[in-house]
């Protein structure tokens, strides 16, 4: 990571099933395969959810595919450090910049296929993506200011957002519910619209209580010197 002494935070419902795994693979990778190729296999993953959400404007059996996508970009995006740590390859300035740039690029991606797709309106998920990269700003920020590099919230990590997609996309092509709406004004929601507007306001609440605490704490670290109180 950029701050290869910070703590890194992980208590993620599936994390220690996910680590065996990872490193299970990893252990299995061949000689060839290496971090970063494994970094871009992510964002090519998340290239092909994004296509196949839109495609699903046609025909939801294209959501199909787009889970695909999401577990390439699992594969990718996850079995990348793992790799490295595995045969001792690790470039922590490097690897937490090139990581992290893309996964910025993922997010937008991953929010976007959900407002291109058939299943949330356009604006439900640009609200999602901008909760989403304001806990990531807050997470570097963090890394570099209190060395603390926290990878979860509230128990839910990227693999559970991952699965919870998904989860969402077999809800939309099996059940009666996306014909469930809601009217607002002039506007018609879908129950699929209020979940995202749920989320949302969930991503932005974990930002606003995680960065308000940080920021008590550091008044306390970093308090002004008596030169500068007025």
């Amino acid at each position: 990571m950029g701050n290869e002494n910070a703590e890194r935070i992980q208590t993620s419902l599936l994390n220690a099933a996910e680590k065996r795994l990872l490193v299970w693979m990893a252990n299995r990778m061949p000689a060839w395969v290496t971090s970063d190729m494994l970094t871009y296999i992510g964002v090519a993953g998340a290239v092909i959810y994004a296509a196949f959400c839109w495609m699903a404007q046609c025909n939801v059996n294209y959501f199909w595919l787009a889970a695909l996508g999401l577990a390439i970009n699992w594969f990718g995006d996850s079995l990348d450090g793992s790799l490295a740590r595995v045969r001792d390859t690790q470039r922590p300035k490097y690897g937490f910049f090139i990581d992290h740039s893309l996964d910025a690029l993922t997010t937008c991606l991953i929010c976007m296929g959900l407002g291109l797709s058939p299943l949330m309106d356009l604006s439900i998920s640009l609200f999602i993506m901008g909760g989403y990269l304001c806990l990531s700003i807050y997470t570097y920020l963090s890394t570099i200011v209190i060395n603390r590099f926290q990878l979860t919230y509230a128990s839910l990590g990227p693999t559970e957002m991952r699965l919870i997609i998904i989860a969402v996309f077999m809800l939309y092509m099996y059940t009666p519910l996306k014909e469930i709406n809601m009217e607002l004004g002039s506007h018609t929601f879908t129950i699929y619209d209020c979940l995202g507007a749920v989320i949302a306001a969930g991503l932005y609440l974990a930002y606003i209580i995680s960065m308000t605490k940080d920021l008590k704490a550091l008044a306390k670290i970093d308090p002004l010197k008596p030169s500068q109180k007025k």
